[in-house]
């Protein structure tokens, strides 16, 4: 998945206008990667992208018109090519699904399974989560969120560009409504570990597991990816954390 800048900065409150949050200015829930798409990619934005993209804007999402019901709605945050996110709204057809990504190539795989598979539950904002929860969805806006194998990165020197730290966290739990979600895996043990530490450290949230370390079972509806298949079969762990908001 694309993934964050720094975020050491604290967080402004929520709704506050970006030209008073420095947080909003510096913390980014991606870091731009180079990618070239495939035709069917390029065919996927001009076919299907009319039906299932969303375009950025600074304004409230009408979250019931943009996919034509009223149902529980599921944040996803770097989908990458956007394997795992058409099979969970597969099956969980009752629930709808933003997912926000900046890869081009993976939203047009993402837009290509959509539109081939009749993924209806499905809508795509091209555009960083951060923004897209602030100024289109707001506080109380959400009934889950997946964050799947964020960037561990792995150097020391880099830790400050992971994604799951307290600022993050603590601005993501305003938006998620109470006795909603936040589901978070990673296959990196040391991320699982700091990942635990915030989570723990939020006052919003609330672990579900009753396991003596913490983490969850997967959740049946996370189908395993082929790099997640092929790192257990050598003997990789994978942590899966879920928790509610209070």
């Amino acid at each position: 998945m694309t993934m964050p800048e720094d975020t050491t900065n604290a967080p402004a409150p929520v709704g506050q206008e970006a030209k008073d949050a420095p947080f909003m200015r510096q913390i980014k829930t991606y870091v731009l990667r180079a990618g070239r798409m495939g035709s069917g990619q390029v065919r996927a934005f001009e076919q299907f992208g009319p039906q299932f993209l969303i375009p950025y804007s600074a304004a409230r999402l009408d979250v019931q018109a943009a996919f034509g019901r009223s149902a529980p709605l599921i944040l996803e945050i770097g989908f990458g090519m956007g394997d795992a996110t058409a099979k969970i709204a597969q099956v969980r057809p009752d629930d709808n699904f933003l997912c926000c990504e900046v890869h081009e190539p993976g939203v047009g795989a993402l837009l290509k399974r959509c539109g081939e598979e009749s993924i209806g539950n499905i809508r795509i904002v091209q555009h960083d989560a951060i923004e897209v929860m602030d100024n289109m969805l707001g506080p109380d806006s959400l009934d889950g969120v997946h964050i799947f194998f964020p960037d561990p990165w792995h150097k020391s020197r880099h830790h400050k560009r992971r994604l799951i730290q307290s600022p993050f966290i603590q601005r993501l739990a305003q938006h998620i409504k109470p006795g909603g979600y936040l589901h978070l895996a990673t296959d990196w043990q040391p991320y699982s570990e700091q990942m635990m530490g915030v989570l723990r450290a939020e006052p919003l949230l609330v672990n579900t597991s009753d396991a003596t370390d913490g983490f969850a079972a997967k959740p049946d509806y996370r189908p395993l990816t082929k790099f997640e298949n092929r790192g257990l079969k050598l003997g990789h762990g994978v942590w899966d954390l879920v928790f509610r908001r209070v």
